[in-house]
């Protein structure tokens, strides 16, 4: 059974950081592109952050650019969201995606999804 779980959600200050998680069970990550994307009380999910399937290309919204980091280690089947200098409208539940080979910008890019985790960023 194909698996995607989030963690390492949590609330911190204006300022702080956090590393998200997602370990991919049942599933090999190695040929699929993976996304992070997030969706705040009342609106819509929207795009984070995204890495291609050879791991070479990663794209980002502006509103994360120069602040999160997203990768992955294909050999523990796991993708990463490094998130710095967070700000109280990164707060968010946070979803990864993922999709054999090609990942866009859109949430109908991704076939496979995890069932998030909380981010809240306190003023």
């Amino acid at each position: 059974q194909r698996q995607l779980v989030e963690s390492g959600g949590g609330l911190v200050q204006t300022g702080e950081s956090l590393r998200l998680t997602c370990a991919v069970t049942g599933y090999t990550l190695a040929e699929s592109a993976a996304g992070w994307f997030r969706q705040a009380p009342g609106k819509e999910r929207e795009f984070v952050a995204r890495i291609g399937w050879n791991s070479g290309s990663t794209y980002y919204s502006d509103s994360v650019k120069g602040r999160f980091t997203i990768s992955r280690d294909n050999a523990r089947n796991a993708v990463y969201l490094q998130m710095n200098s967070l700000k109280p409208e990164d707060t968010a539940v946070y979803y990864c995606a993922a999709n054999l080979y090609y990942g866009g910008s859109q949430t109908s890019n991704y076939r496979f999804w995890g069932q998030g985790t909380q981010v809240t960023v306190s003023a």
